[in-house]
């Protein structure tokens, strides 16, 4: 298994792999798929924005892919991001969530992020269990803030500190919106 830096050719099995999500699990909590044009746009601003977008892949292509960016829009949260991983239904189980994950965490110390926010459906169990391996703290949890499959979700906040530096830098994080 390869990680790297996506591209255009690979828009069309993270499109996949997303809409497998929006439409069979509380992973992404939104009811619409989307399609290769939307997920090149998402593309596009990511990487202008200067935030990474990465795939693990192996001979039968993509099997996962993760990103992050601005967790708020506001300047003051610019040393802080909000993170997605998701893998291929069918790979689950494997290590390729963690590993993109371990690359993502890599990327946002490299680029002077401070925190790294997970936003995870709280019965979701194995993706929290997934950050409390990785280091994540549980936050806190927001009963019934969203809905899908006709039941109210439980959104659970889980946080990695990435640094110790005890006052923020003025060097600039990444502050483009995501």
């Amino acid at each position: 298994m390869q990680i790297r830096d996506a591209v255009i050719t690979d828009l069309e099995p993270i499109t996949a792999i997303h809409n497998n999500a929006v439409v069979h699990t509380t992973a992404i909590w939104n009811e619409d798929a989307v399609d290769v044009d939307d997920r090149a746009v998402w593309l596009a601003e990511r990487t202008c924005d200067g935030f990474p977008v990465i795939v693990a892949a192996d001979d039968s292509g993509v099997l996962g892919y993760a990103s992050f960016g601005r967790w708020r829009p506001h300047s003051g949260f610019k040393h802080t991001v909000e993170h997605s991983v998701y893998v291929r239904d069918g790979q689950q189980g494997r290590g390729i969530g963690k590993t993109l994950m371990v690359e993502l965490i890599a990327r946002a110390r490299a680029q002077g992020i401070h925190v790294m926010v997970a936003a995870v459906e709280s019965g979701n169990a194995a993706s929290v269990a997934l950050h409390e391996k990785l280091g994540f703290v549980d936050v806190g949890r927001m009963p019934q803030v969203g809905a899908k499959f006709g039941r109210w979700l439980d959104l659970s906040f889980l946080q990695l500190t990435l640094d110790d530096r005890p006052t923020p830098t003025t060097a600039s994080a990444p502050t483009a919106a995501s």
